[in-house]
């Protein structure tokens, strides 16, 4: 597969992974009543649970792990490789929402900025670091 083939299919498993980001995000906030930080983290953390499950179905999946605890490693490394992207996307976010005037400092429209500025990080991770051949 070539480099724009996975490079589509990621931001394809990513726009997914914004709705869950998103969906998570409207949860945290209106639901149970968490400031928008918090929210924020707890919504991160599900989208990239989902976004390591599409990339290693979607995109990688020539490359993908194999057996339980290759699976294990796989998310490991996964959320850890992608920790650079996600400290881009979540500074993004928490900047936008603390300093930028409106409708800047909206949470929705910070997490969209947040995701595009993580997407550049977290595909050359995933490519480079995580999905390097079956385990």
């Amino acid at each position: 597969m070539t480099d724009l083939a996975r490079f589509l299919r990621f931001g394809l498993v990513g726009t997914a992974g914004f709705f869950v980001d998103a969906g998570v995000l409207a949860f945290g906030l209106h639901l149970l009543g968490l400031d928008p930080y918090s929210a924020r983290v707890i919504s991160f953390l599900c989208a990239a649970t989902f976004t390591w499950w599409g990339n290693r179905t979607l995109t990688f999946a020539d490359r993908a792990a194999q057996g339980s605890r290759g699976l294990a490693a796989e998310w490991a490394k996964f959320v850890s490789a992608n920790a650079l992207g996600g400290v881009a996307n979540y500074g993004t976010y928490a900047a936008l929402i603390t300093f930028a005037p409106a409708p800047l400092n909206n949470p929705y429209v910070a997490l969209a900025f947040g995701s595009g500025v993580g997407l550049v990080f977290n595909f050359a991770m995933s490519k480079w670091l995580v999905f390097r051949g079956a385990t």
